[in-house]
């Protein structure tokens, strides 16, 4: 049975790809086990290709958790999308990758041994429903 954290990225996954749908771009979701990559998305005459991989919150926060290789993982056509479930609206910022591997903050609380990296809201706000950058 799936847990309530894989339910809330399942949604995000599924709700981003309904956007881009709705711009007039094919976005196909990948194995949930792809690492890297969520939805593979080219526009309708396969002349522009991305990859998007998705983040999302079920509540507002002002931080999303990333995995640790997203400072690597640099591409022009890789773009995040990081994703809050509110009860009124759905936000999105769309992100370039290079962006999110430049604001990653990296901690280590005290009472653990877990990493945590994330980016926070305040690093990429201008980057809300940035759907253009799939135009680019």
């Amino acid at each position: 049975m799936a847990s309530k954290n894989q339910l809330t990225g399942m949604t995000g996954v599924y709700l981003t790809a309904a956007e881009l749908s709705k711009r007039g771009l094919i976005a196909a979701l990948t194995s949930r086990s792809a690492q890297g990559a969520d939805i593979l998305v080219t526009d309708i005459d396969c002349q522009r290709s991305y990859t998007v991989q998705v983040k999302t919150n079920a509540r507002t926060f002002n931080f999303w958790l990333l995995n640790s290789k997203a400072k690597q993982m640099v591409s022009n056509n890789l773009i995040y999308a990081l994703v809050n479930l509110r009860k009124t609206e759905t936000e999105y910022y769309l992100v370039p990758s290079q962006v999110v591997a430049a604001n990653i903050k990296v901690s280590k609380p005290s009472d653990t041994k877990t990493i945590w990296y994330s980016i926070y809201r305040n690093k990429i706000e201008q980057y809300r429903e940035n759907w253009k950058i799939f135009e680019e």
